[in-house]
């Protein structure tokens, strides 16, 4: 991805166009490319089996049928549950595969842990085996993943650290990476003032309402993550809201 040419804020689908559709699955992902989305947020995490796939929680609870924690489930045990509409949950693989290179993927490594378990490992691998090295950023509110990730991984793919308000803030002295990537509440022009004083790219999460998609465009952010990506393109296009 070339962030000198591209049109920006480039538009990222949270968890794909998780509004309509159910979220982190293929059909959500599907949406998101019909609506225009130029990318897509989605969070990654190991079964217990070592197999990257694409669910939020750490627990299968709120978004399955099924109980337990995602660490502790093999894959076909994971992949044998149901989500809502009859989908499931997709392994990194198949996300990949489903889409290709027609996305910007920002995959947000979930892992709050300090030690190394291989996820970072098996995302790269999965990134390198697709080619899909100028797609993809990697995201994090943990800066130890965001380090193992970089030790383990092309230098091109860029790196952003993940932050909230309140104490996840001071994370951000911890951030050698490319990009920012803040809860919108955070971002002003002194704060764009303090991104561009360190290079940052700064991709905002989430925003869905269309003035707050103004406001953060005409500050010159570099990308927007929503759940309603159709609605975000209307707007950014027209430059007003409808």
């Amino acid at each position: 991805m070339d962030w000198e040419t591209a049109k920006t804020p480039l538009i990222f689908a949270h968890r794909g166009a998780s509004h309509d559709e159910p979220e982190n699955t293929l059909a959500a992902f599907g949406l998101a490319a019909a609506q225009k989305a130029d990318g897509i947020e989605l969070d990654v995490q190991l079964s217990a089996d070592g197999w990257p796939v694409v669910i939020h929680d750490f627990t299968v609870e709120r978004t399955t049928n099924g109980r337990g924690k995602v660490a502790e489930l093999s894959l076909s045990d994971l992949q044998a549950l149901t989500i809502e509409g009859g989908e499931k949950i997709p392994t990194l693989d198949e996300v990949f595969e489903a889409f290709g290179p027609q996305f910007v993927y920002n995959i947000e490594i979930k892992d709050l842990s300090w030690r190394n378990r291989g996820l970072e490992a098996a995302i790269a691998d999965r990134i390198k085996a697709y080619h899909l090295e100028e797609s993809v950023i990697i995201s994090s509110f943990n800066p130890f993943s965001l380090k193992r990730f970089r030790n383990c991984a092309p230098s091109r793919i860029p790196t952003a650290l993940l932050r909230d308000k309140g104490f996840m803030r001071v994370t951000s002295v911890f951030n050698d990476g490319e990009g920012d990537n803040p809860h919108f509440s955070l971002v002003d022009a002194s704060y764009m003032r303090w991104a561009a004083q360190h290079a940052y790219k700064v991709i905002v999460w989430t925003v869905d309402d269309p003035d707050e998609a103004l406001r953060l465009k005409n500050l010159g952010v570099d990308g927007l993550i929503t759940n309603k990506p159709g609605l975000l393109r209307s707007v950014l296009e027209q430059g007003q809201v409808p």
